[in-house]
Protein backbone atom coordinates (compact mmCIF):
# COMPACT_ATOMS: atom_id res chain seq x y z
CA UNK A 1 0.00 0.00 0.00
CA UNK A 2 1.63 3.47 -0.96
CA UNK A 3 1.87 6.32 1.55
CA UNK A 4 -0.95 7.74 0.69
CA UNK A 5 -3.17 5.19 0.81
CA UNK A 6 -2.18 4.06 4.69
CA UNK A 7 -3.04 7.88 5.21
CA UNK A 8 -5.96 7.38 3.63
CA UNK A 9 -6.92 4.77 5.61
CA UNK A 10 -5.73 5.94 9.08
CA UNK A 11 -7.72 9.11 8.23
CA UNK A 12 -11.13 6.87 7.98
CA UNK A 13 -10.23 5.08 11.02
CA UNK A 14 -10.10 8.12 12.61
CA UNK A 15 -13.61 9.28 10.93
CA UNK A 16 -14.91 6.54 12.28
CA UNK A 17 -13.94 6.63 15.94
CA UNK A 18 -15.48 10.20 15.95
CA UNK A 19 -18.59 9.08 14.45
CA UNK A 20 -18.69 5.99 16.85
CA UNK A 21 -18.53 8.67 19.90
CA UNK A 22 -20.79 10.87 18.76
CA UNK A 23 -22.95 8.02 18.08
CA UNK A 24 -23.22 6.71 21.80
CA UNK A 25 -22.78 9.80 23.50
CA UNK A 26 -24.71 12.59 21.66
CA UNK A 27 -23.72 16.19 21.50
CA UNK A 28 -20.14 16.55 22.70
CA UNK A 29 -17.45 19.51 22.50
CA UNK A 30 -14.44 19.18 20.47
CA UNK A 31 -12.54 18.83 23.45
CA UNK A 32 -15.07 16.18 24.53
CA UNK A 33 -14.55 14.01 21.56
CA UNK A 34 -10.50 14.47 21.59
CA UNK A 35 -10.52 13.24 25.24
CA UNK A 36 -12.37 10.12 24.07
CA UNK A 37 -11.00 9.10 20.91
CA UNK A 38 -7.66 9.93 21.99
CA UNK A 39 -6.45 12.27 19.02
CA UNK A 40 -4.85 15.40 19.28
CA UNK A 41 -6.56 18.58 19.05
CA UNK A 42 -4.86 18.93 15.68
CA UNK A 43 -5.92 16.23 14.40
CA UNK A 44 -9.55 16.27 15.39
CA UNK A 45 -10.19 19.88 14.33
CA UNK A 46 -9.19 18.37 10.62
CA UNK A 47 -11.61 15.54 11.28
CA UNK A 48 -14.55 17.35 12.20
CA UNK A 49 -13.39 20.27 9.54
CA UNK A 50 -14.64 17.79 6.69
CA UNK A 51 -17.44 16.14 8.75
CA UNK A 52 -18.98 19.12 8.89
CA UNK A 53 -18.44 20.12 5.28
CA UNK A 54 -19.77 16.96 4.54
CA UNK A 55 -22.90 17.47 6.18
CA UNK A 56 -21.68 14.13 8.05
CA UNK A 57 -21.82 16.62 11.77
CA UNK A 58 -23.26 19.68 12.62
CA UNK A 59 -23.29 21.99 15.17
CA UNK A 60 -26.36 21.71 17.26
CA UNK A 61 -25.78 24.23 20.65
CA UNK A 62 -22.34 25.70 23.17
CA UNK A 63 -21.76 24.78 26.21
CA UNK A 64 -22.60 28.39 27.38
CA UNK A 65 -25.18 27.34 29.46
CA UNK A 66 -23.01 25.04 31.61
CA UNK A 67 -19.79 26.81 31.64
CA UNK A 68 -18.47 27.70 35.32
CA UNK A 69 -15.78 30.26 34.51
CA UNK A 70 -14.96 32.94 31.89
CA UNK A 71 -13.79 32.27 27.67
CA UNK A 72 -15.34 31.58 24.65
CA UNK A 73 -18.00 28.89 24.53
CA UNK A 74 -17.47 25.69 22.71
CA UNK A 75 -19.71 24.52 20.10
CA UNK A 76 -21.37 21.10 20.73
CA UNK A 77 -21.20 18.79 17.68
CA UNK A 78 -23.31 16.02 16.86
CA UNK A 79 -24.44 13.53 14.28
CA UNK A 80 -26.60 15.10 11.54
CA UNK A 81 -29.97 14.15 12.48
CA UNK A 82 -31.48 13.49 9.49
CA UNK A 83 -28.85 10.99 8.79
CA UNK A 84 -30.50 7.61 10.55
CA UNK A 85 -33.58 6.89 12.90
CA UNK A 86 -33.36 4.13 15.61
CA UNK A 87 -36.85 2.78 16.91
CA UNK A 88 -37.51 0.63 20.03
CA UNK A 89 -39.98 -1.13 21.33
CA UNK A 90 -41.15 -2.76 24.72
CA UNK A 91 -43.48 -5.63 24.40
CA UNK A 92 -44.92 -5.69 28.12
CA UNK A 93 -47.21 -8.00 29.54
CA UNK A 94 -50.01 -5.81 29.10
CA UNK A 95 -48.84 -3.21 26.61
CA UNK A 96 -46.53 -2.06 24.06
CA UNK A 97 -44.13 1.18 24.44
CA UNK A 98 -42.65 2.85 21.06
CA UNK A 99 -40.19 5.31 20.89
CA UNK A 100 -38.45 6.88 17.76
CA UNK A 101 -34.89 8.81 18.09
CA UNK A 102 -32.76 10.54 15.64
CA UNK A 103 -28.89 10.23 15.35
CA UNK A 104 -28.81 13.52 17.19
CA UNK A 105 -30.74 10.99 20.24
CA UNK A 106 -33.38 13.28 20.33
CA UNK A 107 -36.81 11.58 20.58
CA UNK A 108 -39.00 12.42 17.37
CA UNK A 109 -42.00 10.45 18.17
CA UNK A 110 -43.45 7.73 20.87
CA UNK A 111 -46.71 6.24 21.60
CA UNK A 112 -48.54 3.35 23.34
CA UNK A 113 -50.79 1.08 22.93
CA UNK A 114 -52.48 -1.67 25.54
CA UNK A 115 -53.49 -5.34 25.38
CA UNK A 116 -54.77 -8.10 27.60
CA UNK A 117 -52.44 -9.78 29.74
CA UNK A 118 -53.21 -13.41 28.12
CA UNK A 119 -52.64 -12.47 24.44
CA UNK A 120 -50.08 -14.37 22.29
CA UNK A 121 -46.78 -12.84 20.90
CA UNK A 122 -48.67 -13.02 17.27
CA UNK A 123 -51.41 -10.76 19.03
CA UNK A 124 -48.77 -8.79 20.96
CA UNK A 125 -46.74 -8.22 17.57
CA UNK A 126 -49.68 -7.06 15.92
CA UNK A 127 -50.23 -3.97 18.38
CA UNK A 128 -46.93 -3.54 18.01
CA UNK A 129 -47.07 -2.86 14.22
CA UNK A 130 -50.29 -1.17 14.50
CA UNK A 131 -49.37 1.19 16.92
CA UNK A 132 -46.24 2.16 14.74
CA UNK A 133 -48.04 2.61 11.59
CA UNK A 134 -50.35 5.05 13.63
CA UNK A 135 -47.11 6.75 15.10
CA UNK A 136 -45.73 7.21 11.76
CA UNK A 137 -49.23 8.40 10.02
CA UNK A 138 -49.04 10.94 12.98
CA UNK A 139 -45.48 12.23 13.22
CA UNK A 140 -44.78 11.58 9.53
CA UNK A 141 -41.87 9.63 10.40
CA UNK A 142 -40.95 7.57 7.54
CA UNK A 143 -38.35 5.24 9.12
CA UNK A 144 -36.59 5.69 5.45
CA UNK A 145 -33.22 6.39 7.49
CA UNK A 146 -33.54 3.41 10.39
CA UNK A 147 -30.44 2.06 11.08
CA UNK A 148 -32.00 -0.60 13.77
CA UNK A 149 -34.56 -1.86 16.07
CA UNK A 150 -34.53 -3.00 19.78
CA UNK A 151 -37.17 -4.86 20.63
CA UNK A 152 -37.89 -5.42 24.71
CA UNK A 153 -39.55 -8.11 26.11
CA UNK A 154 -40.99 -9.32 29.63
CA UNK A 155 -38.91 -12.43 30.92
CA UNK A 156 -36.33 -14.39 29.22
CA UNK A 157 -35.38 -12.90 25.39
CA UNK A 158 -35.73 -17.20 24.84
CA UNK A 159 -39.77 -16.27 26.28
CA UNK A 160 -40.24 -14.50 23.15
CA UNK A 161 -38.54 -16.91 19.79
CA UNK A 162 -38.69 -15.24 16.44
CA UNK A 163 -39.81 -11.54 16.92
CA UNK A 164 -36.21 -10.66 15.04
CA UNK A 165 -37.49 -11.79 12.31
CA UNK A 166 -40.86 -10.41 11.23
CA UNK A 167 -39.39 -6.46 12.60
CA UNK A 168 -36.21 -7.71 10.49
CA UNK A 169 -38.62 -7.84 7.49
CA UNK A 170 -40.58 -5.45 7.92
CA UNK A 171 -38.19 -2.62 8.00
CA UNK A 172 -34.97 -3.88 6.82
CA UNK A 173 -32.45 -2.92 9.49
CA UNK A 174 -30.79 -5.03 12.08
CA UNK A 175 -33.07 -6.01 15.13
CA UNK A 176 -31.62 -6.69 19.13
CA UNK A 177 -34.05 -8.41 21.51
CA UNK A 178 -33.69 -8.35 25.15
CA UNK A 179 -35.03 -8.28 28.44
CA UNK A 180 -37.14 -4.86 28.31
CA UNK A 181 -36.03 -4.57 31.95
CA UNK A 182 -32.28 -4.75 31.23
CA UNK A 183 -32.86 -2.46 29.01
CA UNK A 184 -34.45 -0.13 31.30
CA UNK A 185 -31.71 -0.38 33.14
CA UNK A 186 -29.31 0.64 30.79
CA UNK A 187 -31.96 3.51 30.07
CA UNK A 188 -31.30 4.75 33.61
CA UNK A 189 -27.84 3.99 33.11
CA UNK A 190 -27.69 6.85 30.86
CA UNK A 191 -29.26 9.68 32.58
CA UNK A 192 -26.34 10.10 34.41
CA UNK A 193 -24.28 10.73 31.16
CA UNK A 194 -22.21 8.72 29.18
CA UNK A 195 -19.23 8.09 31.72
CA UNK A 196 -21.69 6.44 33.98
CA UNK A 197 -20.00 2.79 33.23
CA UNK A 198 -21.24 0.00 36.15
CA UNK A 199 -24.49 0.42 37.23
CA UNK A 200 -26.81 -2.33 39.40
CA UNK A 201 -30.42 -2.12 38.31
CA UNK A 202 -33.67 -3.50 39.81
CA UNK A 203 -37.40 -2.76 39.10
CA UNK A 204 -39.81 -3.66 41.42
CA UNK A 205 -43.52 -4.51 40.29
CA UNK A 206 -46.16 -7.18 39.78
CA UNK A 207 -42.42 -9.21 39.28
CA UNK A 208 -38.77 -8.28 40.15
CA UNK A 209 -36.39 -7.80 37.29
CA UNK A 210 -33.34 -6.06 36.90
CA UNK A 211 -29.94 -5.02 34.34
CA UNK A 212 -26.47 -4.90 34.60
CA UNK A 213 -24.26 -2.48 32.96
CA UNK A 214 -20.46 -2.96 33.47
CA UNK A 215 -17.92 -1.05 31.75
CA UNK A 216 -20.71 0.80 29.71
CA UNK A 217 -22.02 -2.04 28.15
CA UNK A 218 -25.36 -3.85 29.24
CA UNK A 219 -24.61 -7.74 30.55
CA UNK A 220 -27.34 -10.89 29.04
CA UNK A 221 -25.39 -13.37 30.37
CA UNK A 222 -24.88 -16.44 28.28
CA UNK A 223 -28.55 -17.66 28.59
CA UNK A 224 -29.95 -14.13 28.75
CA UNK A 225 -31.14 -13.89 32.45
CA UNK A 226 -28.47 -11.74 33.52
CA UNK A 227 -30.03 -9.56 36.46
CA UNK A 228 -32.91 -12.09 37.62
CA UNK A 229 -32.78 -10.73 40.94
CA UNK A 230 -36.06 -11.69 41.23
CA UNK A 231 -35.25 -15.62 41.38
CA UNK A 232 -32.22 -15.11 44.15
CA UNK A 233 -33.87 -16.64 47.80
CA UNK A 234 -34.73 -14.03 50.19
CA UNK A 235 -36.25 -16.28 53.08
CA UNK A 236 -35.00 -19.78 52.85
CA UNK A 237 -38.32 -21.73 53.22
CA UNK A 238 -41.13 -18.75 52.46
CA UNK A 239 -43.91 -18.97 50.18
CA UNK A 240 -43.70 -20.88 47.18
CA UNK A 241 -42.30 -18.70 43.90
CA UNK A 242 -43.79 -19.41 40.32
CA UNK A 243 -40.41 -20.54 39.33
CA UNK A 244 -41.19 -23.17 41.20
CA UNK A 245 -38.46 -22.71 44.52
CA UNK A 246 -39.59 -21.19 47.67
CA UNK A 247 -38.84 -17.56 49.47
CA UNK A 248 -37.62 -16.07 46.36
CA UNK A 249 -37.48 -12.18 46.40
CA UNK A 250 -40.75 -11.78 44.10
CA UNK A 251 -42.69 -13.66 47.35
CA UNK A 252 -41.33 -10.91 49.28
CA UNK A 253 -40.82 -7.91 47.68
CA UNK A 254 -43.05 -7.68 44.35
CA UNK A 255 -46.17 -5.85 44.36
CA UNK A 256 -48.98 -8.92 44.71
CA UNK A 257 -46.08 -10.28 47.35
CA UNK A 258 -46.69 -6.86 49.60
CA UNK A 259 -50.38 -6.79 48.90
CA UNK A 260 -50.90 -10.44 50.55
CA UNK A 261 -48.25 -9.89 52.99
CA UNK A 262 -50.23 -6.79 54.46
CA UNK A 263 -53.88 -9.34 53.85
CA UNK A 264 -52.56 -11.41 56.16
CA UNK A 265 -51.90 -9.22 59.02
CA UNK A 266 -55.67 -7.76 58.94
CA UNK A 267 -54.89 -4.88 56.24
CA UNK A 268 -56.45 -5.66 53.65
CA UNK A 269 -55.66 -3.97 49.81
CA UNK A 270 -56.38 -5.04 46.84
CA UNK A 271 -54.48 -2.26 44.58
CA UNK A 272 -50.71 -0.81 44.66
CA UNK A 273 -53.44 2.16 45.37
CA UNK A 274 -55.08 1.17 48.36
CA UNK A 275 -51.49 0.01 50.04
CA UNK A 276 -50.32 3.59 49.25
CA UNK A 277 -53.36 5.19 51.01
CA UNK A 278 -52.55 2.87 54.00
CA UNK A 279 -48.98 4.24 54.29
CA UNK A 280 -50.62 7.95 53.81
CA UNK A 281 -53.19 7.54 56.93
CA UNK A 282 -49.45 6.01 58.84
CA UNK A 283 -51.00 2.58 59.14
CA UNK A 284 -48.47 0.46 60.75
CA UNK A 285 -48.80 -2.51 59.10
CA UNK A 286 -48.42 -1.51 55.53
CA UNK A 287 -45.10 0.36 56.96
CA UNK A 288 -44.09 -2.95 58.51
CA UNK A 289 -44.54 -4.78 55.32
CA UNK A 290 -43.27 -2.00 53.03
CA UNK A 291 -39.64 -1.86 55.41
CA UNK A 292 -39.57 -5.54 55.28
CA UNK A 293 -39.97 -6.02 51.67
CA UNK A 294 -36.88 -2.92 51.23
CA UNK A 295 -34.91 -4.70 53.35
CA UNK A 296 -34.83 -8.05 51.80
CA UNK A 297 -33.78 -6.48 48.51
CA UNK A 298 -31.33 -4.30 50.40
CA UNK A 299 -29.65 -7.98 51.32
CA UNK A 300 -30.25 -9.34 48.04
CA UNK A 301 -28.65 -5.79 46.20
CA UNK A 302 -25.93 -6.28 48.50
CA UNK A 303 -24.71 -9.46 47.71
CA UNK A 304 -24.63 -8.30 44.34
CA UNK A 305 -22.93 -5.64 45.11
CA UNK A 306 -20.15 -7.54 46.68
CA UNK A 307 -19.26 -9.36 43.69
CA UNK A 308 -19.89 -6.77 40.93
CA UNK A 309 -18.76 -3.31 42.69
CA UNK A 310 -21.32 -1.35 40.87
CA UNK A 311 -21.12 2.66 41.30
CA UNK A 312 -24.84 3.09 41.42
CA UNK A 313 -27.40 0.97 41.98
CA UNK A 314 -30.84 2.29 40.90
CA UNK A 315 -34.18 1.28 42.13
CA UNK A 316 -37.22 1.80 40.01
CA UNK A 317 -40.54 0.14 39.51
CA UNK A 318 -44.14 1.56 41.31
CA UNK A 319 -43.37 -0.24 44.68
CA UNK A 320 -40.52 1.97 45.38
CA UNK A 321 -42.18 4.63 44.19
CA UNK A 322 -44.99 4.54 46.94
CA UNK A 323 -42.45 6.06 49.49
CA UNK A 324 -38.99 7.51 49.82
CA UNK A 325 -38.33 5.36 52.62
CA UNK A 326 -37.93 2.51 50.72
CA UNK A 327 -35.10 3.19 48.73
CA UNK A 328 -33.48 4.72 52.15
CA UNK A 329 -34.07 2.07 53.98
CA UNK A 330 -32.36 0.01 50.83
CA UNK A 331 -29.98 2.11 50.82
CA UNK A 332 -29.33 1.33 54.59
CA UNK A 333 -29.18 -1.95 54.61
CA UNK A 334 -26.73 -2.02 51.44
CA UNK A 335 -24.49 0.35 53.82
CA UNK A 336 -24.77 -1.73 56.43
CA UNK A 337 -23.50 -5.28 54.18
CA UNK A 338 -20.76 -3.12 52.26
CA UNK A 339 -19.25 -1.97 55.73
CA UNK A 340 -16.72 -4.32 56.85
CA UNK A 341 -15.36 -4.81 53.17
CA UNK A 342 -14.25 -1.17 52.93
CA UNK A 343 -13.97 1.20 50.19
CA UNK A 344 -16.67 3.65 48.51
CA UNK A 345 -20.35 2.44 48.55
CA UNK A 346 -22.35 2.95 45.27
CA UNK A 347 -24.35 5.41 45.06
CA UNK A 348 -28.07 4.78 45.94
CA UNK A 349 -31.04 6.26 44.11
CA UNK A 350 -34.88 6.16 43.12
CA UNK A 351 -35.35 5.14 39.02
CA UNK A 352 -35.63 8.52 37.16
CA UNK A 353 -37.84 7.44 33.99
CA UNK A 354 -41.02 6.39 33.52
CA UNK A 355 -43.18 3.70 31.53
CA UNK A 356 -41.20 4.31 28.50
CA UNK A 357 -37.65 3.15 30.09
CA UNK A 358 -37.93 -0.43 27.72
CA UNK A 359 -38.35 1.38 25.00
CA UNK A 360 -35.63 3.96 25.44
CA UNK A 361 -33.14 1.33 26.76
CA UNK A 362 -33.63 -0.16 23.62
CA UNK A 363 -33.05 2.68 21.71
CA UNK A 364 -29.80 3.29 24.09
CA UNK A 365 -28.48 -0.61 23.19
CA UNK A 366 -28.78 0.79 19.19
CA UNK A 367 -26.66 3.51 19.79
CA UNK A 368 -23.70 1.15 21.18
CA UNK A 369 -23.90 -1.96 18.34
CA UNK A 370 -25.53 -0.22 15.22
CA UNK A 371 -23.06 0.13 12.28
CA UNK A 372 -21.13 3.23 12.03
CA UNK A 373 -22.73 6.39 10.31
CA UNK A 374 -21.12 6.46 6.30
CA UNK A 375 -22.01 6.81 3.29
CA UNK A 376 -21.26 10.96 3.05
CA UNK A 377 -19.83 11.96 0.29
CA UNK A 378 -15.71 12.51 -0.02
CA UNK A 379 -14.94 16.41 0.04
CA UNK A 380 -14.17 17.79 -3.15
CA UNK A 381 -10.30 18.79 -3.31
Amino acid sequence: MSVLGVHALVRRTHEARVLRVLREHGALSRGQIAIKVGLSRTTLSEITGDLLSRGAVVVVDTDAAKRAGSGRPAELLTLDPSSGQFLGVDLGHTRVRIAVADAAHDIIAAGHAAYPAESSWEERLAAAFALIDRVAARTGVSFRALQGVGVGVAGPRAAAPGLAQPFGERFAAPVVVDNNTRFAGLAEAMTDGPDVHDVLYIRLSDGIGGGLVVGGRLVAGADGVAGEFGHVTAQPGGDPCRCGKRGCLETVASIPAVLRSCTRRGVPVATIDEFEAALGRGDTVAAAVLDEAAAAVGRVVATAALVLDPAQVVIGGRLPQSAPAFVRRVEEILAGELCPVGGARPAVRAARLGDDDGALGAIAALFRQSPLLDGYPEPVR
